[in-house]
């Protein structure tokens, strides 16, 4: 199982603080450090301030050495496909190969409000999440020497040349994820590298990694050349004052993040880990939102891969 460290800067971090985390993460030997992308906090007062993903993670290409990055998930409202493309590959550069990119529609309609990014309707939203996997992943394929064209009603590219070019063969893997019953699961079977499920039970999990398995084989793919991943709030403690110590600091109760994270003592996390597994989870997100109690990622990972 690849356990991956998952942080939400918004509700207030600044680099340094992601910096310890990702560095944290690394020496414990965590398979990937990856960031929400949002600029408004959901909670509290954001702290210090919203951090930009793109450009904390590229800095943390430079500043780390071996842990993979990405975002889970950028929103497909806040950049234009062909620019993101080029900063995407531009990371994946930066850090010799070691970046992924995760890509939703943008739910967060306050957010946008906040910082004067347009909020289309649902629909038009996943209209422009389709064609920039279109387009972000055309650019990265396009052979040497040839232009990319796409003919789109919301980002047409007409002469571009083939010069975006991620260091990793293929491009970078595309993360695509959600609970949608129809678009989500075809977007992911035609585009991405990983289906990830966040913040669902086990039972869930399954049937949602069930509906994505069924539309790769319409679309004539390898179910199991998709990665099936899963997202789940963390809250591990070596005993119950541990585990309501860490949840109040998170402004959690403790029988809540039982019931819908991976939360308790190590014998109770490792067993969820199992159901998840059990539904088809082979890497698992860990949402840390304690970005100060490093001694948190030492204890789950400890709990976790015992």
């Amino acid at each position: 199982m690849d356990l991956r460290i998952f942080t939400e800067p918004q509700q207030g971090a600044t680099y340094d603080d992601l910096l310890a985390v990702a560095r944290a993460a690394e020496d414990l030997g965590y398979d990937a450090f990856f960031r929400s992308d949002h600029y408004l906090h959901m909670s509290g007062d954001g702290g210090a301030g919203p951090t930009d993903a793109w450009t904390t993670l590229a800095g943390l290409a430079r500043d780390t050495r071996r842990i993979r990055l990405g975002t889970l998930v950028t929103s497909a409202t806040f950049r234009l496909p062909g620019p993101l493309a080029v900063t995407v590959a531009g990371v994946d550069q930066m850090s010799g190969g070691r970046v992924e990119l995760g890509l939703g529609a943008g739910w967060f309609e306050a957010e946008h409000r906040a910082f004067g990014i347009p909020f289309p309707p649902l629909g038009e939203r996943f209209d422009r999440l389709e064609e920039q996997l279109a387009v972000i992943t055309g650019m990265w394929s396009a052979p040497p020497g040839s232009t990319y064209e796409h003919d789109g009603s919301h980002y047409p590219v007409h002469g571009s040349p083939a010069l975006v070019r991620p260091v990793q063969e293929g491009g970078v893997p595309v993360i695509v994820g959600g609970a949608g019953k129809r678009r989500t699961p075809s977007l992911a079977a035609r585009y991405a590298a990983e289906f990830n499920v966040p913040f669902s039970s086990a039972e869930e999990t399954g049937e949602l990694f069930a509906r994505v398995d069924a539309v790769c084989e319409e679309h004539g793919r390898d179910p199991l050349s998709l990665v099936h991943s899963a997202a789940q709030v963390l809250c591990v403690g070596r005993d119950d004052a541990a585990v309501r110590r860490r949840a109040e600091a998170i402004g959690r109760e403790p029988d809540e993040l039982r019931a819908n994270g991976l939360a308790g003592a190590p014998e109770e996390v490792r067993d969820r880990l199992g159901r998840l597994a059990e539904a088809g989870a082979s890497r698992v997100y860990l949402q840390v939102l304690d970005l100060a109690d490093l001694d948190h990622l030492a204890d789950a990972h400890a709990a976790l891969t015992a």
